[in-house]
């Protein structure tokens, strides 16, 4: 039988299973919980079960009570690599040092969401169309300036069809092509 939680003269101090809940997560251990309650080990157990604490295994509350400040550091520098750089998991592991679970765990501390593959793909995606747009006008900007493609493709080590794929997606008004060589009557026959 689980006892009551232990009374006070102050509502306020009520141990309720939200308040266990934001000192567990804020890196108290179940023990010290205990301790500082009085309430039994199993009592403390099933409230912050009640209030859908995420339980953490030893290791991990060792890892995060060895310098909490820089974890909090960490983990925030990963979400901004994660969310506005659109690294991958893997990617982030490489950075922290960690495996890719480790940086997972790091990343939801933080407040972050985890993307499925898909969405990464999406992203990464239109991080490059945005990159290749900016190189499509600039490379208006030179065509129109009076540049030729082959010059834009020898500069930009592109091939002369991506400069024209290139300059296309721009919206780029082409000049009209020179012919060289000599000029054929068109009622000549070779």
């Amino acid at each position: 039988m689980n006892p009551k939680p232990p009374i006070t003269s102050d509502p306020s101090n009520e141990v309720t299973p939200q308040a266990l809940r934001q000192q567990y997560e804020s890196g108290a251990t179940v023990d010290e919980l205990v301790t500082a309650s009085g309430l039994s080990y199993g009592t403390v157990l099933n409230r912050l079960h009640d209030a859908g604490t995420v339980m953490r295994t030893s290791w991990q509350t060792r890892r995060m009570r060895q310098n909490p400040q820089a974890r909090r550091r960490l983990a925030a520098h990963l979400r901004t690599l994660y969310e506005q750089h659109g690294a991958t998991l893997t990617e982030l592991a490489t950075a922290a040092g960690e495996t890719r679970r480790g940086a997972r765990r790091l990343l939801i501390e933080a407040g972050g969401t985890v993307r499925s593959t898909r969405q990464t793909q999406r992203m990464r995606a239109a991080a490059r169309a945005a990159e290749r747009y900016k190189v499509a006008v600039s490379l208006r900007a030179r065509y129109e300036a009076g540049d030729t493609v082959p010059n834009l493709a020898r500069e930009y080590s592109y091939s002369i069809a991506t400069v024209y794929r290139f300059l296309h997606q721009a919206g780029t008004r082409m000049r009209p092509q020179h012919k060289h060589g000599p000029t054929h009557d068109p009622r000549e026959r070779p």
